[in-house]
């Protein structure tokens, strides 16, 4: 490995660390979270237990993110052996550009876009299929948003339920905390991950509390399953305008000022870099999260909207995040939190007056 090498895969492999959970989500699916730890079988995706992610800690040196240890062979590396060895790849520069594929770092190519698109269009199948299938199923057999799912919703302060078809509700949603759990069937939100062309590819579920004021007093009351890079939860159709960021509740709180405005909920700050854009897309707006990670989700979108001719403007809540702003400060003050920070022309089109 040249120095250069080495320079790229230690800042690579930095990158890929901030947001460990998602990478082993996506790469290592076969496995569980376990409080601190991503459990898997081995680096190749085999079920089982033997082998542990660090999912938190320091950027280097004892305990850092994403380094990984195999009980069993004792074998350890970081995360981009993890995606060597998930996906059979043996030149390092095969690995680099699947990593930096992951999180949509800058191509030197100009056609960039087709060529991330191409990227995500050719996942391994087999790593994805059966999830994909089981999440489809699951949206298949949810109902229209009720119930309790309504009552949290609620409880958010989001009340208008226009253009929310891509949630839905499970009274008997399966859950287990890890692999060796018993498994338990608890009520769900069920939210819809699509594509551009509006397939569904994946599902995110918010398991609830019994009165629905509230998320489930388990250890991950949120998970996402299926092919979730790329693509998002979406409320409207994008046009030339969207708005995006990493939660649900989060973009709902724009849905509740600005109705009309698209918005895409891309569950994580590493899917939120790696989201795909519509082709009749001119401005992104990103909803910013007052973190790390967010911050380099915004970087990296400004790149590469940049690259592709689309003006991309970042929108900051008052509070920790835009939700926050809607439950303590109000319609009103989102209105004014918001206002300054859009193109104006968008003020008129999609900053509705508050009359509730």
């Amino acid at each position: 490995m040249t120095n250069a090498q080495s320079w790229d895969a230690g800042d690579l492999a930095r990158r890929l660390a901030e947001n460990a959970e998602a990478v082993c989500r996506h790469y290592l699916s076969a496995g569980r979270r376990h409080g601190n730890y991503w459990l898997v079988g081995d680096v190749r995706n085999t079920p089982g237990r033997s082998l542990y992610v660090r999912l938190h800690g320091p950027s280097e040196g004892r305990g850092a993110a994403g380094r990984w240890t195999d009980a069993g062979t004792g074998e350890f590396g970081d995360l981009l052996d993890v995606i060597r060895g998930s996906l059979g790849l043996t030149d390092f520069r095969d690995v680099a550009d699947e990593a930096r594929r992951f999180q949509a770092l800058s191509y030197p190519e100009s056609d960039r876009s087709r060529k991330w698109r191409q990227a995500i269009a050719s996942r391994r199948p087999e790593a994805t299929g059966t999830n994909t299938e089981a999440a489809r199923r699951l949206w298949d057999a949810s109902r229209p948003l009720s119930g309790i799912a309504d009552v949290y919703l609620r409880s958010r302060d989001l009340t208008d339920r226009s253009g929310l078809a891509a949630l839905r509700f499970h009274p008997d949603c399966y859950y287990r905390a890890d692999a060796d759990s018993p498994t338990e069937t608890r009520s769900a939100m069920i939210a819809a991950v699509t594509d551009l062309e509006g397939r569904v590819t994946g599902v995110h579920r918010t398991w609830l509390a019994h009165d629905g004021r509230g998320k489930a007093p388990v250890e991950m009351p949120r998970r996402a399953m299926g092919d979730l890079l790329g693509h998002a939860v979406r409320f409207g159709a994008a046009s030339d305008v969207l708005a995006a960021g990493e939660g649900i509740e989060t973009v709902l709180s724009l849905h509740e000022v600005m109705p009309d405005l698209p918005l895409a909920a891309c569950l994580s700050s590493a899917h939120l870099a790696a989201m795909a854009f519509p082709p009749t897309l001119r401005r992104l707006y990103v909803l910013r999260d007052d973190d790390p990670a967010g911050d380099h989700a915004v970087m990296t979108l400004q790149a590469r909207t940049r690259e592709a001719g689309i003006e991309c403007l970042v929108l900051s809540p008052r509070l920790a995040d835009f939700n926050d702003d809607l439950r303590y400060l109000g319609r009103g003050a989102m209105r004014a939190i918001l206002h300054p920070q859009l193109a104006p022309q968008d003020v008129a089109r999609f900053l509705h007056p508050v009359t509730h």
